[in-house]
């Protein structure tokens, strides 16, 4: 099985990554991402999307309800149908979803942001939650049936509402649960930059451990990546490529080498 996390900026080549997908032999689950959009959109609305950083350094959206409502247009509508679209353009047999539909992935709501004001601690609160579970009996139901699920936020609380969470924590909980081999993360970069500001900086190889010191010295929302990374080796052992989603075939590419592949030292096939 191969999981495939999309980025969410407007450079990504989702009609190449569809086609490279839908040449795929096996079962393939899909995430992605929307922020692009979801900016315009709330450009367009007026409303001013707010970014937190909480006291331990990692920056997330501040999601209050228009910004579920965002998600649910960007993330959850266009998104996600374009690229069902052109998933079923391709050949492939694509089912696009949320957390929220039938529960297919649950979170737990988020008991609060502690973040930094002045000389004071605050503790914001939100919809946000951190993925829980997945509901395997429905996901291998489409599986097993040929289907190829395209999976997006938000995800569903304990009650069953809608909370914004972090994409990347979404592929790292179903890495555990369903172990695929094989995890490809497209971006707009060539790979892992050791140097953010120079594109020519790709880490080829990396150790699984470390992402760790990596992380210690990151900033913003590459910090949140780089920790949901380290994550997908905490109980299973895949090959994860993060790899250039703009290339004209990026699933290939990736599969064929290009960009950052991480391992964890001494796993065993």
């Amino acid at each position: 099985m191969v999981l495939v996390k999309i980025g969410g900026g407007d450079a990504i080549n989702l009609d190449g990554i569809a086609a490279d997908i839908a040449a795929l032999p096996g079962p393939v689950v899909v995430v992605h991402g929307a922020n692009a959009i979801r900016d315009r959109l709330a450009a367009d609305l007026g409303w001013e999307k707010r970014v937190v950083t909480s006291v331990s350094g990692y920056s997330s959206v501040y999601s209050d309800e228009r910004a579920i409502d965002l998600l649910l247009m960007a993330y959850a509508g266009l998104r996600n149908k374009r690229l069902v679209e052109r998933l079923l353009c391709h050949g492939r047999n694509a089912v696009g979803l949320t957390g929220l539909d039938g529960r297919l992935v649950s979170a737990r709501r988020n008991t609060g942001i502690r973040v930094r004001q002045g000389d004071k601690t605050l503790l914001l609160r939100d919809l946000s939650g951190k993925p829980h579970a997945v509901n395997l009996p429905l996901m291998r139901l489409l599986l097993d049936n040929g289907y190829t699920p395209v999976l997006t936020v938000p995800l569903a609380d304990e009650q069953g509402c809608a909370v914004n969470s972090e994409n990347d924590e979404v592929v790292a909980l179903l890495q555990a649960a369903l172990n695929a081999e094989q995890v490809i993360e497209l971006i707009e970069a060539p790979g892992l930059l050791l140097d953010p500001s120079d594109p020519s900086s790709v880490a080829r190889s990396l150790d699984a451990t470390d992402l760790k010191r990596l992380e210690e010295r990151a900033e913003g929302r590459f910090k949140r990546k780089l920790l949901a990374l380290g994550r997908l080796f905490d109980t299973t052992a895949p090959t994860v490529v993060m790899a250039d989603g703009r290339t004209a075939r990026p699933v290939a590419d990736a599969l064929a080498g290009a960009g950052t592949t991480i391992t964890k030292r001494g796993a065993g096939r």
